[in-house]
């Protein structure tokens, strides 16, 4: 049975990382307002009603990859050793995510110049903040918290500090990486913090 329940569980990630992929392909070549979730269901080459059983949207289905790696970002944030400010798990799981990931890729710039662009996706996006903003609050929430600033600010402060870098990296011409611009932000913010 578990073997059973292990691979349902893998075909599901595969296919809903097929229809992400699909979404984002088909959003770049044609644009957002142009791409249907028929579209996307028939480029993943599941129906209709499949597409309906993973995602929302045509959103949510374009902003699945972020998604997963917030979730991962709490997860390393719980894993920080049990002796660290809640500003440093927040920074030091960033860091371990990045090291991860190798960093964000090309699809990764592509969902975010698409969020900033389109009003439906930007809602999306904000909606899937608020969630995270509050699971990384929880997940902080027994740490030191220098000068008693609550979790929630000094979690705002952090996810403000990436919204910005991530606005730099998608400027026209930034050269530098989008975890070097986040350093840069949460430098400037952390001078509280540290």
């Amino acid at each position: 049975m578990g073997n059973t329940t292990g691979l349902r569980e893998r075909k599901k990630a595969l296919t809903r990382q097929a229809v992400h992929e699909a979404a984002l392909r088909l959003t770049v070549e044609h644009g957002l307002d142009n791409v249907t979730v028929e579209a996307i269901a028939d480029a993943a080459n599941i129906s209709r009603r499949t597409f309906s059983n993973y995602f929302d949207g045509k959103e949510d289905a374009l902003l699945y990859g972020d998604e997963q790696r917030l979730d991962t970002l709490v997860t390393r944030v719980r894993e920080q050793p049990a002796g660290r400010t809640a500003w440093q798990a927040l920074r030091g799981a960033l860091q371990i995510l990045y090291s991860e990931t190798g960093g964000p890729d090309r699809e990764w710039h592509q969902r975010a110049r698409l969020a900033m662009n389109h009003p439906s996706l930007l809602a999306r996006q904000l909606a899937g903040r608020v969630r995270l903003e509050r699971e990384l609050s929880q997940a902080v929430a027994g740490r030191e918290q220098p000068g008693d600033v609550r979790p929630e600010v000094i979690t705002a402060a952090f996810l403000a500090a990436m919204r910005v870098a991530t606005q730099w990296w998608c400027a026209d011409r930034e050269t530098r990486s989008l975890y070097e611009l986040t350093v840069l932000a949460l430098d400037e913010v952390a001078r509280p913090f540290d």
